[in-house]
């Protein structure tokens, strides 16, 4: 198959207008996948949907963590294409930097609202709407933060160790038809992480065995893999996607 060639597939894909999600969408497309994105920006929307292809991809505003939103993409996505064969919960947030001691608990609230609240809600709608009868593949996205610890990002840390739990929980209870997969990336270069490696990437780059921070198209071909038949036989996995730095934990 060509990558013009329509698979017959669909992804759903959240928090995808720009960074990680937009590649995941981007090496979907390019396999030949139609997909329907979401994101809190209509423009930033309209536009990754221009680049991605008007005739390979629909979007859907608005926050990830309401529910009402939720069920409108996945209604989008089925009105669209009639199908939701894979799901991929990418949106989240990291609105604080600080130690946990002084971690403000609304704060701490709105982190899980939207990382792991929220990827649960599109499981279970695009579950009932299509999965449940039909099989597929979800893949969420956590982060090496949720394996080990973060000094200074720890909602966020929490919050993705919860995200790789609920990945379990969900593999074990959609089996066999729906298989539920985690990536666990380092920092990759996207508006989103950028406090994180902004005018000292060389340094921040330094430490990866690999010589150089991820970018979005490293997420996005663990994705197309998790979601495509190589991977039929994996589930309740988390892929770890980091240029080797947990390679640096080792003593000596």
């Amino acid at each position: 198959m060509t990558a013009v060639e329509l698979s017959g597939k669909v992804a759903l894909v959240t928090g995808a207008s720009r960074g990680i999600g937009y590649g995941v969408a981007e090496a979907l497309i390019a396999r030949g996948d139609r997909v329907c994105i979401t994101g809190r920006g209509e423009d930033a929307l309209k536009e990754a949907v221009e680049k991605l292809g008007a005739d390979r991809a629909v979007y859907v505003a608005g926050k990830a963590h309401d529910e009402a939103h939720q069920a409108v993409a996945v209604e989008r996505a089925m009105e669209a294409f009639g199908r939701i064969d894979y799901l991929v919960n990418n949106a989240g947030t990291n609105p604080v930097f600080g130690p946990i001691a002084d971690l403000d608990l609304n704060v701490a609230r709105k982190v899980f609202e939207t990382n792991v609240i929220s990827a649960l809600g599109f499981a279970q709608k695009t579950w009932h709407a299509w999965q449940k009868e039909n099989g597929g593949a979800i893949v969420n996205i956590a982060s090496v933060a949720g394996i080990a610890p973060s000094p200074f990002i720890a909602a966020y840390g929490v919050s993705k160790a919860a995200m790789i739990n609920l990945t379990q929980q969900l593999a074990h209870e959609f089996a066999p038809g729906v298989r539920v997969n985690a990536i666990a990336p380092a920092v990759v270069k996207t508006r989103f992480a950028q406090a994180l490696y902004e005018g000292r990437e060389e340094e921040a780059a330094a430490g990866y065995p690999l010589g150089r921070l991820g970018v979005p198209s490293d997420i996005g071909g663990a994705a197309a893999f998790l979601t495509s038949d190589q991977s039929d036989w994996v589930t309740g996995q988390t892929l770890v996607v980091d240029g080797g730095i947990f390679l640096n934990a080792g003593v000596g």
